[in-house]
């Protein structure tokens, strides 16, 4: 009884229904490497989904649709190969039923969607802390509001009768972060209102109705800014949202028809594959 209890479990085991991480790996690594030159090329040819530039915020809505369209694009193709090698990879030793192998080979496509998005997030989280580290270390006094309203902020300040080594970098953090709630439901209050427009006329020279001009201005032009910086991150966030839920499906489909290629089978109709006709029985 033991005897045929030990061989029944040796059968079990040699199905070959195991996570085999070979081929899971070569399938991650290949997806993230896939990714990275797809993604590279759309931002070489203009259809970044988001920059650290203050002009990318004036880039219209379609072009944001565009650029988040190709990612998902590129989120198809990239898991889509790498679910495929997966797939194609993955070996099944000893007899299995179709549909248990097709399900390990779609389960292998799906860690290996899983272990590329690990490693592209691992990526970029790298490549942004290495960006941002410098502009920390140079100016400990800038905000979140320095890079986005960079150019509202050099307007506001701007003087041809400033005295020279004059260092307004503190006033250039303080003015950003008033100028963040400009986006509010209440907007910039009337104390910080009143507060900035002595501010700018300080470091300007210019006279109190002047620089209350300059600072309605530029309140407005924050307002419009922050607008259009959050319209773009809503389409950002959708779009990797987007991209990650169809390359799992993208991993899943090409990791079965990976399988199928390695049995020597015919693929499915809604893959693609020939429908198959019944032969009439005479």
């Amino acid at each position: 009884m033991e005897n045929e209890r030990g061989l029944a479990v040796s059968a079990d085991r040699r199905t070959g229904l195991r996570m085999q991480w070979s081929p899971v790996f070569a399938g991650a690594l290949v997806a993230t490497a896939l990714s990275a030159i797809l993604i590279g090329f759309g931002a070489a040819v203009g259809l970044g989904v988001s920059s650290s530039s203050p002009s990318w915020r004036d880039a219209s809505a379609a072009l944001a649709l565009l650029s988040g369209l190709y990612l998902v694009l590129q989120a198809l193709v990239s898991f889509g190969v790498g679910g495929y090698i997966a797939g194609r990879a993955h070996r099944i030793i000893g007899a299995t039923p179709s549909d248990m192998i097709e399900g390990s080979d779609g389960l292998h496509g799906l860690t290996a969607w899983a272990i590329a998005v690990i490693l592209g997030a691992a990526i970029v989280a790298l490549v942004g802390l290495s960006a941002a580290r410098p502009v920390v270390q140079n100016r400990p006094s800038a905000t979140a509001a320095e890079p986005l309203l960079s150019s509202e902020l050099d307007h506001l300040y701007r003087s041809a009768r400033r005295p020279a080594n004059i260092d307004v970098s503190y006033e250039r953090a303080e003015a950003g972060r008033i100028l963040l709630t400009s986006s509010s439901h209440s907007g910039v209050s009337a104390e910080d209102h009143s507060y900035l427009i002595q501010q700018v006329a300080a470091a300007t020279g210019l006279a109190a109705g002047e620089a209350e001009k300059r600072v309605d201005s530029v309140i407005g032009d924050a307002r419009t800014a922050i607008q259009r910086s959050r319209r773009s991150a809503v389409i950002l966030a959708f779009s990797v949202a987007a991209a990650l839920l169809f390359g799992a499906v993208a991993a899943w489909a090409a990791a079965c028809a990976g399988g199928r290629h390695r049995d020597g089978a015919t693929l499915p109709e809604w893959m693609g594959g020939r429908p198959t006709t019944a032969v009439p029985v005479v």
